[in-house]
C-alpha cells in the first residue's frame, strides 16, 4: 500500500516528503520498486481484466461468489478468495439486495376499535364495506408507500394515495378521495384496514362512516 500511495503522489510531492510523512524510508521504496514481481502479482495480472469484463458483463451486480461460479465456468482456474481480493484491488463489487421493508407492524398492547368484520369481507352492495391496503413499492429515489381503498362489492379501488412515510394520514388521504369520488353521504359505510401500529394508524382500524365522516363504533 505505501509503494502505491507513493506512486500515486511523488509526482506531485516527490518520493523523499512523502516516505517522510508516512514515517517509511526513501529506500524502502526504491528497493520495493526494485523487487521483481511476486509469483502471485504474475497470476493476478492477466485475471484482473477478466474479471472485471466478467463483471461488466453481468451488469455490474455480481458478487464474489457469483463472478468467482461465472470465471470457473468461463475455464478460468482461480479461487474464490482471490476473487473477493480482485475485486477489492479492482474497486467493484456486488449489488446487495435492499433490506425489506414492513408495511405493517401490528401491537397487540395496543388498543383499536372493534373488529365490525369479523374476516367477512362480502358486501351486498356498493359503500358497504372498504378494505385499506398499505404496501410499499422500491423506486429508483427510495421507497414509497402506497394506500389503496377498494370497494369489496364491485373490486374496484375508489381511492388511493401514494407519500414517502406510512403516516395515518396517508390512509385518510386516501379515505377522503374515496368520499369525494362515491359521494359525502355514505351511510352505514364500513372503512377496515389492518392492525398496524406505527404513526398511529392503528387509530381506525375499523371505523364506520356516518353522514360523510369517520367514527369509530
Amino acid at each position: 500500500m505505501i509503494v502505491q500511495f507513493v506512486d500515486a503522489n511523488r509526482a506531485e510531492f516527490g518520493v523523499e516528503p512523502v516516505c517522510c510523512a508516512l514515517q517509511a524510508a526513501p529506500s524502502t521504496y526504491r528497493t520495493a520498486k526494485r523487487r521483481p514481481p511476486s509469483a502471485r502479482a504474475l497470476r493476478d495480472a492477466p485475471m484482473m481484466p477478466v474479471l472485471l469484463a466478467l463483471w461488466q458483463a453481468n451488469y455490474s451486480v455480481y458478487g464474489a461468489r457469483k463472478l468467482w461460479v461465472a470465471a470457473r465456468r468461463a475455464g478460468h482456474d482461480i479461487g474464490r478468495d482471490q476473487v473477493a481480493r480482485l475485486m477489492g484491488q479492482l474497486g467493484i463489487r456486488g449489488v446487495k439486495r435492499a433490506k425489506k421493508v414492513r408495511a405493517t407492524r401490528a401491537d397487540p398492547a395496543a388498543g383499536r376499535p372493534a373488529d365490525l368484520v369479523e374476516r367477512d369481507f362480502t358486501a351486498e352492495g356498493p359503500n358497504q364495506l372498504w378494505v385499506a391496503d398499505l404496501t410499499h413499492v422500491a423506486t429508483w429515489s427510495g421507497v414509497a408507500y402506497a394506500c389503496f381503498i377498494t370497494d369489496a362489492f364491485s373490486r374496484r379501488i375508489v381511492g388511493w394515495r401514494v407519500a414517502s412515510n406510512m403516516r395515518t394520514q396517508t390512509v385518510f388521504d386516501a379515505l377522503e378521495m374515496d368520499r369525494w369520488t362515491r359521494g359525502a353521504r355514505l351511510e352505514g359505510l364500513v372503512a377496515h384496514s389492518d392492525a398496524g401500529s406505527q404513526a398511529g394508524f392503528n387509530r381506525w382500524s375499523q371505523h364506520r362512516v356516518v353522514g360523510g365522516s369517520v367514527g369509530a363504533r
